[in-house]
């Protein structure tokens, strides 16, 4: 965590990108998440919409640092319980500064020709991770890359994904405002 906390910080002009590909993950001790978790969905929102303060300053830090994030953010229907919470969560982010894209459907397959899409996170031109988690969902680390022609490529890729997708206010709309609490029966959570 102290190296990418190193990078994050420096990722400079060309700023963050984020591809997240996996349908649910675990959060233990995010509060919105473990409310969530334990069916408390008003409780879980209220948690998020909490985090305003949190969000503005933290984005008015970024672009003090002369950087953006930008995310793409692969959704599958029917969305999981989980991507619905994560969702909102990106949503708030969303309002205070950051760029997310949805990728669905059709522009998902479209890059998993060979291979399901990894969980990558790139820092300006500096470092590269793909971001590991463990098979509950849970994160567990991370492989750095710092090869530029690398770095630039997967950029360049994620960068085409965030061009080609909904942004998120618009999705959100339509497709997660609207749905009822999730169902968590039978879910992994």
């Amino acid at each position: 965590m102290e190296d990418f906390d190193r990078y994050f910080w420096r990722s400079g002009p060309e700023g963050f990108w984020k591809l997240e590909r996996q349908q649910t993950f675990r959060e233990p001790g995010v509060q919105s998440w473990e409310a969530f978790r334990r069916g408390e969905w008003d409780e879980s929102l209220t948690l998020i919409e909490g985090q305003r303060d949190h969000y503005e300053e933290y984005f008015r830090r970024i672009a003090g640092s002369g950087f953006a994030l930008h995310r793409v953010r692969c959704v599958e229907e029917p969305i999981s319980p989980y991507l619905q919470w994560e969702l909102h969560l990106l949503h708030l982010k969303a309002q205070y500064g950051e760029d997310t894209r949805v990728l669905s459907g059709d522009g998902i397959r479209r890059y998993e020709t060979q291979r399901t899409l990894p969980e990558i996170v790139v820092l300006g031109s500096l470092v590269m991770y793909e971001v590991l988690y463990d098979d509950e969902g849970v994160l567990a680390g991370g492989v750095r890359f710092d090869d530029p022609h690398h770095i630039s490529e997967y950029r360049q890729v994620i960068q085409e994904m965030h061009r080609s997708g909904e942004p998120l206010d618009d999705f959100f709309s339509s497709h997660v405002a609207p749905l009822p609490p999730p169902n968590l029966a039978g879910e992994q959570v």
